[in-house]
């Protein structure tokens, strides 16, 4: 266990560390005034070949941004659950270790979602209701890889059903690959904007993993006995 989650460590520095290098290279490499209203923007050949590739697609974009309040309900869901425990065990130590530290990692998403609105780096290559909005790294690109993926995590380890772990999982998948792609030819972001996102999602989920394997008790849920598993 201590091994495997060295290792998600390490994979969460290189993503992280990717993440990094690739935001300075975006605002050093190729940066050309060609976004709404002379903004700036790096990778600038790139970003706009790709931009005009797809085109703006804007029923995919409102229905990528409805279906982004999913997440948003994986989290209430998964807060519910710690309340709940809170509530029946009157102690906040007596909390699933796995729980309390979902709801630390959902705050370091969103503080990471918060500094990235208040350091813009990039900005949406076109208006939304006629108001330029930042847009690195994608928000619910982010929010998406970040969140869903604690969804199959959580089946995974609460769930008695084969089955029904393999239902979640199916779903989470095509979920974020949906999602994802939806974002990218939706034209509302640029793509080295959906990149960076993938890249800070990827490296914030598997430092979550590895914080699992390296600081969770040692007790694998025998779920067939456990009053917290789910039929």
């Amino acid at each position: 266990m201590k091994r495997n989650g060295n290792r998600v460590l390490l994979l969460a520095g290189l993503f992280l560390l990717t993440f990094i290098v690739w935001t300075i290279l975006l605002q050093q490499v190729d940066v050309q005034t060609v976004g709404q209203n002379g903004t700036e923007i790096g990778f600038a050949t790139w970003n706009r070949w790709f931009h005009e590739l797809t085109g703006v697609h804007m029923v995919l974009y409102h229905i990528t941004d409805w279906l982004g309040l999913i997440p948003v309900f994986v989290c209430i869901l998964f807060c519910c659950v710690g309340l709940v425990q809170l509530v029946q065990r009157k102690s906040l130590f007596k909390v699933d270790y796995d729980i309390l530290l979902l709801g630390g990692y959902y705050v370091m998403v969103i503080l990471c979602y918060l500094m990235f609105e208040m350091i813009p780096i990039n900005y949406r290559p076109v208006l939304i209701d006629g108001r330029l909005e930042v847009s690195y790294p994608s928000s619910t690109t982010l929010l998406v890889l970040c969140v869903m993926p604690t969804l199959a995590e959580q089946g995974k380890r609460r769930m008695k059903s084969v089955t029904g772990k393999q239902c979640i999982c199916c779903f989470v998948t095509c979920f974020s690959v949906f999602m994802v792609l939806g974002r990218l030819v939706s034209g509302v972001h640029w793509l080295t904007d959906i990149v960076g996102a993938m890249l800070l999602g990827g490296g914030l989920f598997c430092l979550y993993q590895a914080m699992i394997m390296l600081l969770g008790k040692e007790e694998k849920r025998e779920l067939g006995g456990s009053d917290h598993g789910i039929s």
